[in-house]
């Protein structure tokens, strides 16, 4: 099994709560594989897992590594070793230009304006897209603001990917075009989503249930196995969204 241990994930003793409820309680995880699905029930606490391992959430208690930085309380070295692509990219663009978009993560990284202006269009370049430089990114369609943000992130060269629904109400030949870019990232991912055939090339798969592990191992496991138990609950909203 191919491992990737210079982005490895360590969750130590980790617990939160979000407005009197506990998402996670005493929560150890160690992630080290190249490729990691996540599934689980609206409610399950993956977003928020999400939001720890990149640092946008500091745990009440416990640590949360990657790289060994711990994430939460090191933003600098976070920046560097950790990147995260949104369900809705409207959520993570904060400027008008694509370039700017883009150039902003590497100022972010100690890099001067030249220099990030330099690194926007090389990676613009990479993806065929130098003439969106100057482009507003209103006029682009919400698959194109999702690369958007994958360039941005890419640009960043993190050594984990964390995808939080990155392909949700995208069409499928979008959702092909940007799962042919992330096939090809060499960062280790972290893929949390509802579409399980997504997920069933990768190393492994961890299923949450209630900020709790159900199921940890091979897809060809656990995949079948969430499947089961969301087709036994008869949840109709996760059936609708498998």
């Amino acid at each position: 099994m191919a491992r990737n241990m210079n982005a490895e994930v360590r969750l130590e003793g980790v617990s939160l709560a979000k407005g009197g409820r506990a998402i996670f309680e005493g929560l150890t995880l160690a992630l080290s594989e190249r490729r990691i699905g996540l599934v689980g029930r609206n409610g399950s606490g993956k977003s928020q897992l999400a939001r720890l391992v990149c640092g946008l959430v500091l745990p009440d208690a416990g640590t949360v590594r990657v790289a060994g930085v711990d994430v939460g309380r090191d933003r600098r070295r976070a920046i560097d070793t950790v990147g995260i692509l949104f369900q809705n990219p409207d959520h993570q663009i904060i400027f008008p230009t694509v370039e700017e978009e883009i150039a902003f993560g590497l100022s972010q990284q100690g890099r001067g304006r030249r220099d990030a202006q330099a690194g926007a269009r090389d990676i613009l370049a990479r993806f065929g897209r130098a003439d969106w430089a100057e482009r507003p990114v209103q006029t682009l369609s919400q698959g194109q603001r999702h690369l958007v943000c994958l360039m941005a992130v890419i640009a960043m060269a993190p050594r984990l990917v964390v995808l939080d629904e990155p392909f949700a109400g995208l069409d499928l030949p979008t959702t092909m075009r940007l799962s042919r870019h992330l096939d090809g990232l060499e960062a280790a991912v972290l893929h949390i989503s509802h579409d399980l055939a997504a997920l069933e090339g990768y190393e492994r798969v961890i299923w949450l249930e209630g900020g709790r592990i159900a199921a940890d191992g091979p897809p060809e496991a656990v995949l079948p196995a969430y499947r089961s138990e969301m087709e036994r609950l008869g949840g109709a909203d996760d059936l609708a969204d498998l």
